[in-house]
């Protein structure tokens, strides 16, 4: 069950670490762009949004990323910790923003979160 675990926060750290790329680096370009579904005006004048979005979504990336490297009990609590941001993150923007959003990132952090939590 830990490399489930581990496999699985892994994936949720990559996927957070690919959004970043995608509002900080390519949200005017078209994958960004196809992602929020906004024409290159309305990209430009949200860049610096999404940016810190992205900034956002890098610090849980590199937060998961130390719970997967830090020994227990340290690892285990960080990736809880971050697992439940991802989580809370995900729900309140599956709520506010996009319903995609509850299946794209709260859905793969709860499983994450579940399977850290059964290691245990």
């Amino acid at each position: 069950m830990e490399t489930t675990a581990s496999v699985l926060t892994a994936l949720v750290a990559a996927l957070h670490a690919y959004i970043l790329v995608l509002e900080m680096f390519l949200w005017q370009k078209p994958p960004g762009r196809s992602l929020s579904g906004f024409d290159a005006e309305l990209a430009r004048v949200t860049a610096p949004l999404a940016a810190n979005q992205g900034l956002y979504n890098g610090f849980l990336a590199a937060g998961l990323v130390w719970g997967l490297i830090a020994d227990d009990p340290a690892g285990f609590q960080a990736r809880v910790f971050f697992l439940v941001c991802v989580v809370v993150a995900g729900v309140y923007g599956g709520v506010t923003a996009n319903r995609r959003i509850l299946l794209a990132q709260a859905l793969p952090g709860a499983l994450a979160l579940a399977a850290v939590l059964l290691a245990r």
